[in-house]
């Protein structure tokens, strides 16, 4: 079973990612980490429009920012394992309880077969 603390962190990465572009940024970012630049570029959105969904992403702690050596002024954003593997966790509770109950309902649909014999 879910823990309190854990529905909280779910709830958060649920409302996160109810943004499609959210979303997309997660699926960009799957694929390495990028600067906010490229992520506003590739959604055509505005600097300041990437630069809040980020803050959602960040809140919800489904990314990170992570300083590059080279430029103290640049970020790059990338996923944090964290979070999607609690909403697996919970995902895999809800697959069961799904699975359970389907197989629950075949065992009754078989009784009442043999009943009727």
């Amino acid at each position: 079973m879910t823990s309190p603390a854990a529905g909280g962190d779910i709830d958060r990465t649920l409302a996160a990612l109810a943004d499609p572009v959210r979303r997309q940024t997660i699926d960009l970012l799957r694929r390495g980490p990028r600067r906010p630049a490229e992520l506003a570029t590739a959604f055509d959105v505005s600097g300041p429009v990437m630069s809040k969904h980020l803050r959602v992403l960040r809140k919800s702690r489904l990314v990170e920012e992570v300083p590059v050596e080279d430029d103290a002024r640049m970020r790059l954003y990338r996923l944090r394992p964290e979070p999607f593997e609690g909403l697996g966790e919970w995902l895999e509770q809800v697959q069961a309880f799904w699975s359970d109950q389907l197989d629950a309902f075949k065992d009754h649909v078989a009784r009442k077969q043999r009943d009727r014999r």
